[in-house]
């Protein structure tokens, strides 16, 4: 055990890891050695940002407190605190049946956990915070919570109303990183597209990312996790005519089938769905879409599931994820339906589809083939130096893998022209 160490482990998604980098800032400013190595787990102080949204994250997040707990007792670390996201939704159950951990903090009282050790929280500080991303890219939380009601979603239980942050304070936080090096920006919420209404009474997100546009110093900014029903159309004019947005929007659409929209409660219809995609391509030419898909949610037929794959088809999204329902308590879904699908049904449709979207992701990657493109190299590996295009985020999307003819600097640009291509990953030459 390392004396005045801390070790975080962030689990779950990216607005997890922003609230960790913060944690670090204020354990560093009072003093402490701080990693985020899920694999150099020794110190004094541990502290597990726990996700809660499906069973499988709650699962992920069990199984690693209770190889903490271990640890603890066999004197390894020291102190074992929780936070995040399952202590939130679950803290009574959890303190009754985890009692190796020493204190439970939530999605919100986190930053207790400073005033309990008896050190400072420095307030000037709250959004400042240690990257544990390359020092070139960085995530922006604009937004907590959610306002939407879908059937099966435990997130809003968790986060409580949406509240954005004020578009002053996020463009201070873009100029201070933008003053430190970084250069890319994921723009991350719950609910990107709801951004503003809470604060400005309109939907405010076109002008923020204009705002940190402007900002010199931004190449590149990034939206995550849009909502489809009643997007803001004028961010589609904001992409098509600003350099540093990149043409890549995610938006989860879940599923296609009318009947399932409506089951899932997501306030938008079939037609309306593939207007929306439409709409994107128009006015964005180059646009890669991602999107997140669900099945197996109560109710879906297989004549459910095979409109999804038709729709998965048509739409030829460039990047797509897809998961199980997971009957969740608390949920509206699990209140008002039946979970009513067995788990073999549910992975081979999960299977089906993802199948589906390796091919189409194959044909998507080909096409680039013999093009350049803009690609800032994010590490370097033994045979390649590994980077992304503007329409690749980090983590989830696919990566250009560069040929070792050159000496290259992560965080830079360089033109890259793609030679091969496989389903999701891009071969290619640096050629300035």
């Amino acid at each position: 055990m390392k004396k005045n160490k801390v070790d975080i482990i962030t689990l779950g998604c990216s607005k997890n890891l922003v609230d960790s980098e913060q944690l670090m800032r204020q354990f560093k400013v009072n003093g402490y050695q701080v990693e985020h190595d899920p694999h150099n787990i020794n110190g004094e102080i541990v502290v597990v940002n726990t996700c809660g949204f499906i069973g499988d994250a709650q699962e992920e997040s069990i199984e690693m407190i209770l190889e903490l707990g271990e640890a603890k007792r066999q004197g390894k670390i020291g102190k074992l605190f929780v936070m995040g996201c399952l202590s939130e939704r679950f803290k009574k159950d959890l303190v009754q049946e985890l009692p190796e951990v020493d204190r439970f903090y939530g999605k919100f009282d986190w930053k207790e956990l400073i005033s309990d050790l008896g050190k400072v929280y420095h307030e000037e500080l709250a959004h400042d915070r240690v990257l544990t991303t390359p020092a070139h890219y960085a995530y922006i939380k604009i937004g907590e919570g959610c306002n939407r009601t879908c059937s099966y979603c435990s997130i809003p239980l968790i986060t409580g109303a949406y509240q954005s942050r004020p578009m002053e304070d996020l463009v201070e936080e873009v100029k201070l990183l933008v003053s430190r090096g970084v250069k890319e920006f994921q723009l991350i919420a719950q609910d990107l597209t709801f951004y503003g209404v809470d604060l400005y009474r309109r939907m405010a997100l076109p002008e923020l990312v204009e705002r940190i546009s402007d900002v010199k110093g931004v190449e590149w900014i990034r939206l995550h996790y849009g909502y489809p029903t009643n997007f803001p159309i004028d961010l589609l004019r904001v992409m098509r005519e600003r350099d540093n947005v990149c043409r890549y929007m995610d938006i989860a659409l879940q599923h296609i089938s009318d009947k399932m929209l409506r089951l899932m409660r997501r306030n938008i219809t079939k037609e309306q769905t593939y207007e929306l995609i439409q709409k994107m391509r128009e006015e964005v030419p180059g646009i890669h879409l991602r999107t997140t898909l669900m099945v197996g949610h109560p109710g879906e037929t297989e004549e459910d599931f095979e409109e999804l794959l038709a729709f998965t088809r048509t739409a030829r999204f460039e990047r797509m994820g897809a998961f199980a329902y997971s009957h969740e308590e608390g949920t509206y879904a699990y209140t008002h339906y039946q979970d009513d699908i067995p788990v073999e049904t549910k992975e081979r449709r999960l299977d089906r589809l993802m199948q589906l979207q390796e091919g189409i992701s194959f044909e998507v990657n080909k096409q680039k083939i013999g093009k350049a493109y803009r690609v800032i190299v994010d590490r370097e590996e033994e045979d390649f130096y590994v980077g992304r295009t503007e329409f690749d985020s980090p983590e989830v999307d696919p990566e250009v893998l560069i040929r070792k003819e050159r000496e290259l600097m992560p965080g830079n640009f360089y033109n890259v022209t793609i030679d091969a291509a496989q389903p999701f990953e891009l071969y290619g030459t640096v050629t300035d």
